[in-house]
């Protein structure tokens, strides 16, 4: 007989069935024991006479109840539950691993409960009902992103985890080689340059969902690692990435449940919104809007290419040689029209660049640009950066040579997928939709990193602490 799941049990009232899971509560009634059976799911009532493993047994261990599905007495239906009108009477039982008293409860919520306990026990933590919710979302949104994308004519490909250290806009996390002592990969804080160099490939639509990593300081809405949507296409306007990008979220919120606010999206330009707003990541939603969890997106776009450097950010400073840093990255192309003053480096503050912003109730939901496709344009970004002939080759020399190998022209953007879901699921926090994050310290979930290694892999690495 094949194992049954307790969805599936409305449609097999008279049979016998074999089913696996947890025991979610039990009620000892003398002579009859009555638990409540949890899986992947949902949840059954299972009722056994005179049986003692079924006394003894613990709430969380792991069981497998053979049994027939009943009707329950008329007066016994539970009309909230989604099995509340059957109950398994149990023939057979078997205690597959008991559980002795978990460390956290999981019946509530769980925001009362201190993150470090929760992350500790991040595998005990995930049996929440609400976590469980917020995972599935997780899965039947990627896979509508992935689907819609197919569809679209894209294709998935995986860019480099280990790859080299370039100023991109925030600090790298660098791994040491053992082979090349004193030399350094870097993980990718995105998949940008590889995704442009796909575009000089001949890959006209490339997708994936890229894992990235950033040694930025810890947020809510913001960690070390994260995941994007991460797309690029070649032959392409402003307007044709962001009207692929709008009908992509548009279609795959509709097919997980999200409400939207406003169709087609608003679009800003980036110095009304602050003039309007005070801000480029506002809240377009209502009070009413807030209670029905509504997602209000809008666009923003025409940002100026080059801010002044904040002398209090360590990573702005260390990215640039003179008072001028990109605001977004330093891949992007300006605005057709002021190209020549970029080209020149004139009026640097005054450049625009190709750039459009997604935000969505107050968060930014996405980022991308129309790219540099010619070298003397990603050249003539980093000359305003204070960069010399030597270092631009030395840091990018690879993606200039591309430039003059038949790249096209291209656009693309990135989309927070831990962000678009914390906003979905209704959420406050990025961990609430990440099966296993760290904490506002940086440590991860349950195995407690970063920790000392044995010496001898320093050794190996030529590493000295």
């Amino acid at each position: 007989m094949e194992r049954t799941y307790t969805k599936e049990l409305k449609d097999k009232v008279g049979k016998e069935v074999i089913l696996f899971g947890w025991v979610d509560t039990k009620r000892d009634h003398g002579k009859v024991t009555f638990i409540d059976m949890r899986d992947t799911s949902g949840l059954v009532q299972c009722v056994a006479a005179g049986n003692e493993d079924m006394k003894s047994i613990s709430e969380e261990s792991v069981v497998k109840i053979e049994g027939l599905v009943k009707e329950r007495p008329e007066n016994m239906v539970n009309e909230k539950e989604e099995n509340g009108s059957i109950e398994i009477e149990v023939q057979k039982f078997e205690v597959l691993n008991k559980s002795k008293e978990l460390p956290i409860p999981i019946k509530s919520e769980g925001l009362e409960i201190k993150e470090e306990a929760r992350l500790k026990y991040r595998y005990i933590d995930l049996r929440r009902t609400r976590m469980q919710k917020n995972m599935k979302l997780r899965s039947d949104f990627t896979r509508e992103v992935r689907e819609f994308l197919y569809n679209k004519g894209f294709v998935e490909v995986e860019t480099p985890i280990l790859t080299k250290s370039t100023k991109e806009g925030a600090r790298d996390f660098i791994v040491p080689s053992r082979n090349y002592p004193g030399k350094f990969y870097a993980l990718p804080q995105a998949p940008q340059q590889y995704k442009q160099l796909l575009m000089t490939s001949g890959i006209e639509r490339y997708f994936q969902i890229a894992r990235c990593m950033r040694d930025e300081d810890l947020r809510a809405d913001r960690g070390y690692e994260f995941s994007q949507i991460d797309l690029e296409m070649s032959f392409v306007s402003r307007q044709d990435v962001m009207s692929l990008v709008e009908d992509l979220v548009k279609t795959t919120i509709k097919k997980v449940g999200g409400k939207i606010k406003e169709d087609p999206f608003p679009v800003f330009d980036y110095k009304d919104a602050l003039k309007k707003y005070g801000s480029d990541k506002f809240d377009l939603r209502t009070e009413e809007d807030k209670k029905k969890n509504v997602l209000a997106f809008a666009w923003v776009e025409n940002f100026p290419f080059f801010k002044k450097v904040n002398k209090e950010d360590a990573v702005e400073v260390q990215d640039t040689k003179s008072d001028w840093t990109f605001t977004h990255n330093p891949f992007s192309n300006p605005i057709p029209d002021h190209k020549q003053k970029h080209l020149k480096g004139e009026d640097i503050g005054g450049i625009i660049t190709d750039q459009y912003d997604l935000v969505c109730n107050g968060y930014e939901a996405g980022g991308g640009s129309i790219r540099a496709h010619e070298s003397e344009v990603l050249k003539a970004t980093y000359k305003v950066m204070g960069y010399d002939d030597k270092y631009i080759e030395e840091s990018i020399g690879h993606m200039l040579e591309a430039f003059k190998l038949g790249t096209p022209p291209h656009g693309g953007i990135a989309l927070g997928l831990d962000r678009l879901l914390m906003i979905l699921a209704n959420e406050t926090s990025l961990k609430e939709v990440i099966p296993f994050p760290m904490t506002s310290s940086g440590r991860t979930s349950i195995m407690d990193a970063p920790a000392e290694v044995d010496k001898s892999q320093l050794d190996d690495l030529s590493i000295k602490t």
